[in-house]
């Protein structure tokens, strides 16, 4: 018999989405206060191509598939709360993933890159210059959630974003998911995506460094044709810490995602726990625990 499977999902705006064995769920609140949801059959490119199953390999490819079904569960979301219905089409999909992409490469790979190689007479040699390329990285990612973090919308995500996460807890506990119940769990959890970016961030420094010197137009390709390797590590590095929760090593690898996850979740009301638990209802098969 396989692992049990790890359920998961992502807040939406006014909702949450929830991931299972075979389907994805978004429920969302509507304006009147109801909670609808649409409920779609999902499959992984890996169940076809076991290839893509091997370790270090689907980190790629489950960071792929996240993109997509996130994509389209926010607009999903955003055509409810508006009372819109439009759905996105394969090309617009991948069109937004190719700029999500690029702006990710823009900000995390090409800027912390550049500013780095300005202050190479100030931090010479190749690890210094990795550890400044690295801290730049890092702080950009904060100032961006930090930033994002104080429009009233968002926020609104965030809380979404904690009901999700106390209703994964309570599952995996083997609590009673009722709002009562999953308000008593945490906002935070080890498999989250906050943590896993935090993770590739910081294995970022330590695969580069081992590139040794480069010229500037290298060393930024050289981090792009990198990411797949830098991604997979750091999703395997994610799946043990959740499976390994409490022991010591794993305790002390997660502590910074969780950190950084209090600044990307926030405490929801009932109703927002009320509509994670609808979702998470949607697809869960007895016996997959």
């Amino acid at each position: 018999m396989g692992a049990p499977f790890q359920y998961g999902g992502q807040a939406v705006i006014e909702g949450v989405m929830m991931r299972g064995p075979d389907s994805r769920a978004v429920a969302v609140r509507l304006p009147d206060r109801d909670i609808i949801v649409d409920e779609k059959k999902v499959g992984s490119l890996a169940r076809r191509v076991p290839v893509l199953n091997w370790p270090l390999v689907r980190g790629m490819v489950v960071l792929v598939e996240s993109l997509v079904l996130g994509i389209e569960a926010l607009t999903y979301s955003a055509n409810q709360a508006t009372g819109e219905d439009e759905e996105l089409t394969v090309k617009e999909i991948v069109v937004t993933i190719g700029i999500a992409f690029g702006l990710a490469i823009l900000l995390f790979v090409v800027l912390p890159t550049f500013a780095a190689h300005l202050l190479k007479e100030v931090a010479p040699g190749s690890f210094m210059q990795n550890l400044v390329e690295g801290v730049f990285r890092i702080a950009i990612f904060l100032a961006y959630v930090l930033a994002v973090g104080r429009l009233g919308d968002i926020r609104r995500v965030f809380e979404y974003h904690g009901a999700e996460h106390k209703v994964i807890n309570a599952y995996e506990t083997g609590d009673e998911l009722t709002v009562e119940r999953v308000q008593n769990y945490s906002t935070l959890h080890p498999r989250c995506g906050t943590s896993f970016l935090l993770i590739v961030l910081v294995i970022s420094i330590l695969i580069f460094s081992l590139l040794g010197e480069q010229v500037l137009w290298w060393r930024i390709l050289s981090r792009v044709l990198l990411l797949p390797a830098v991604a997979g590590i750091s999703y395997e590095l994610v799946k043990l810490s959740g499976k390994y929760a409490d022991n010591a090593l794993c305790r002390i690898l997660i502590a910074p995602g969780l950190w950084l996850q209090k600044l990307t979740t926030a405490p929801p009301d009932n109703g927002q726990v009320e509509v994670a638990i609808t979702a998470f209802g949607a697809v869960f098969k007895e016996g997959e625990k």
